[in-house]
């Protein structure tokens, strides 16, 4: 992986609390969200041999009462949110059903703490897209697909919900 010393079995390093990561199914990427500790929550789009940046850097920004980190050879998260829109990162899926096809090829994410959901779009190089998705009150645990890649959304409580189609009123 090109890092002096690196144990074989390290395949990428630099994460706090990885709470979830899924692997898209059309074209590989492996997905992870990464609880921060502070004050971000981080989404990254994770390759072989990188440095994510903890415990240099919170999301994007230098972490602790450090005056300026070294960016250099740190892979900076796809996204991130402050405490401002929740405390928990739960990772989910880059949607590839056919129920939802405005959601197709976006990656799926919750809060726990806040229960809102969001997708985003990237390019490979930036977010194109970031959609607010709903504000609920679940703790989301946990996101999941069925066999024909509907995605669902876990909540402590034990309930499963599928994501469908909403209706104007």
């Amino acid at each position: 992986m090109g890092v002096q010393g690196a144990r074989p079995e390290i395949w990428a390093y630099g994460f706090r609390n990885p709470w979830r990561y899924s692997i898209d199914t059309a074209t590989g990427d492996l997905w992870a969200a990464d609880v921060g500790q502070n004050e971000y929550e981080e989404v990254n789009l994770v390759k072989a041999g990188l440095n994510y940046d903890w415990n240099f850097k919170e999301g994007d920004h230098c972490y602790g009462s450090r005056g300026g980190c070294d960016e250099a050879g740190l892979e900076p998260p796809v996204a991130e949110y402050g405490r401002d829109s929740g405390c928990s990162i739960t990772g989910g899926y880059v949607y590839r059903g056919k129920q939802l096809p405005s959601l197709y090829g976006a990656y799926v994410y919750g809060d726990f703490c806040s229960g809102r959901l969001w997708a985003l779009r990237f390019d490979g190089e930036k977010v194109t897209e970031s959609i607010s998705l709903a504000d609920t009150t679940l703790n989301i645990s946990s996101f999941g697909v069925d066999d024909e890649e509907e995605l669902y959304v876990l909540s402590l409580d034990g309930r499963i919900l599928q994501f469908i189609a909403g209706t104007d009123n």
